[in-house]
């Protein structure tokens, strides 16, 4: 669970608890309407909306039951941060590919997260699989603030974090917090996945 006694909160963000977590994906649904890749995974606009609050479960569900969830007082912005050692539910993800990708798909789905797995860091570090902002509430700071906290912890551990940027978008905001792209992802016509990597001591929180 996070430790907001050994980090500094700058922003009214607070752990989520696992009660907040179907807010916290329609959060997160809202947030990710318009983002490439998951409407390539999901293109029918009904299909999105069935599915895609399956996958944020599968994706990012384990930070809410493990008490490292961020959220804003009014759960317009979450953060799915899991903390080292944590991980998709990979069983939860290959189900839903099998059910909710169309045929046609489903292949370089598997591939594209085949990829981003096997690319994924190896050594201790916390991992953001998911980060939203609900379209009213975006370019007022949260996304900032649910970044901060973890990143001081990862520099009062000297941990590394990392990511995967799905949006041209929202590159501006991981490289002003010191989070660097160390390559990409690209499989078939899925648009670009860029990996992000920030290491402690940036200097940039």
């Amino acid at each position: 669970m996070l430790d907001f006694n050994v980090v500094r909160a700058a922003a009214p963000v607070t752990a989520a608890p696992a009660a907040n977590a179907q807010r916290a994906f329609d959060t997160l649904t809202l947030a990710f309407v318009a983002d490439p890749p998951s409407r390539w995974m999901f293109p029918d606009e009904r299909q999105y909306l069935q599915y895609f609050p399956i996958f944020a479960k599968a994706f990012g569900g384990a930070a809410l039951d493990r008490g490292t969830a961020l959220a804003s007082p009014d759960c317009s912005g979450v953060a799915l941060w899991l903390s080292p050692g944590a991980g998709p539910d990979e069983d939860a993800l290959a189900a839903l590919i099998e059910e909710g990708v169309t045929k046609q798909r489903k292949g370089d789905v598997l591939a594209v997260f085949d990829e981003m797995a096997r690319l994924h860091p190896t050594e201790p570090h916390w991992y953001l699989p998911l980060i939203g902002v609900e379209p009213r509430h975006q370019g007022q700071g949260l996304g900032a603030a649910l970044l901060r906290p973890v990143l001081e912890k990862c520099e009062v551990l000297h941990l590394p974090a990392y990511l995967e940027a799905t949006s041209s978008r929202s590159l501006p905001l991981y490289k002003r917090h010191g989070f660097e792209a160390i390559g990409e992802i690209r499989i078939r016509d899925c648009p670009p996945i860029i990996q992000m990597l920030r290491l402690p001591a940036s200097g940039t929180i």
